[in-house]
């Protein structure tokens, strides 16, 4: 019994001994597998970590900050981008400006001995220095001018218009026509004739000659006159009456609005009127006639106006003296 007990015993031992295949598998086993398993009657130990998993963390973090490194640098590239299109944003378009073309020696030749075309539509003439033009230049387009325009003579323009201010230190035009209001803040003086169709005028005016179809005084204003009135105008027409009797005569000077009427009276005189005045131009209606007798035989008599828009007439009551030479003076007024 002992001796079968000692031959088992070293097969048993034997066959705790593993084949070198099993070996290589477990030991394979034992590299991939981070658990150990203790022995009967060991405590369980814990893993100890390998080499191995220190590189494959470090490999995992590696991929993990290049990313971050990626998405790092594209937000940077989107702000940079923002704030460049927000400054160019704010600044104002620049004006596209013509390139420039210097005028060469051979080209102002070519000017000066005939007619020729020199540069090119898509470019600017730039000529640095002085310029004389001894005969006529004429500008097809727009004439633009950045410095002051001086003008040794006369300057004709067909059209001239101003959209801003100007100041004129003397300006000659043969004809003004101005569309809308215009204000003379200092004097104006009128070598010709003023033709206006309404004037307002808030200060003095003063004119040698001022010739108007209708003057209205506006508001409760006076009519001041320091000199002498001057009815001119054409003489009236004039029909003689029967009151210069036999023989007798009448004639007329001055104007519709005030003259004479020269009466010679003959033989045989009668009540009645001495003559009948035709105005040249009607009145808008029945005027005031003022007659004074001019002569002691005209004061003599009873004399009396008949008037209407178109004429008036000097008569008598009485009969005047007869053989006598006297006068009626008269003015009109509307």
């Amino acid at each position: 019994m002992d001796q079968d007990k000692g031959q088992d015993k070293p097969q048993d031992e034997n066959a705790l001994e593993k084949p070198p295949e099993q070996m290589n598998a477990l030991d394979s086993l034992s590299d991939t597998d981070d658990t150990v398993h203790a022995a009967p009657g060991e405590e369980q130990k814990s893993p100890a970590k390998k080499p191995g998993d220190k590189k494959g963390i470090k490999k995992i973090l590696g991929f993990f900050n290049v990313y971050l490194l990626i998405f790092l640098l594209l937000v940077v590239i989107a702000g940079i981008v923002f704030i460049v299109s927000y400054i160019n944003s704010q600044k104002e378009p620049e004006q596209p400006t013509s390139a420039l073309q210097n005028l060469t020696q051979e080209q102002l030749a070519q000017i000066a001995n005939g007619d020729a075309s020199v540069g090119d539509p898509r470019y600017v003439l730039n000529i640095q220095s002085d310029a004389v033009f001894a005969g006529n230049a004429l500008i097809r387009g727009d004439l633009n001018v950045a410095g002051s325009l001086q003008l040794g003579q006369g300057l004709t323009i067909p059209t001239l218009t101003v959209s801003g201010a100007s100041n004129l230190a003397q300006v000659q035009v043969n004809s003004l026509q101005v569309a809308t209001n215009s204000v003379f803040q200092g004097g104006v003086t009128m070598q010709g004739d003023l033709t206006a169709r309404s004037a307002n005028f808030g200060g003095t005016i003063s004119a040698p000659t001022i010739n108007t179809a209708n003057l209205t005084l506006a508001g409760n204003g006076n009519l001041t006159i320091n000199n002498h009135i001057n009815a001119n105008g054409p003489t009236p027409g004039r029909t003689q009456g029967g009151a210069v009797g036999s023989g007798g005569s009448t004639s007329i000077s001055g104007s519709d609005i005030a003259g004479t009427l020269n009466v010679n009276t003959g033989g045989g005189t009668a009540p009645g009127c001495f003559a009948t005045i035709n105005f040249v131009q009607r009145f808008n209606g029945t005027p005031h006639v003022l007659v004074t007798p001019v002569g002691a035989a005209g004061g003599l008599t009873s004399f009396y106006v008949e008037r209407s828009a178109a004429n008036f007439s000097i008569c008598t009551a009485t009969p005047a003296p007869a053989g006598s030479s006297f006068a009626f003076d008269y003015f009109v007024i509307n």
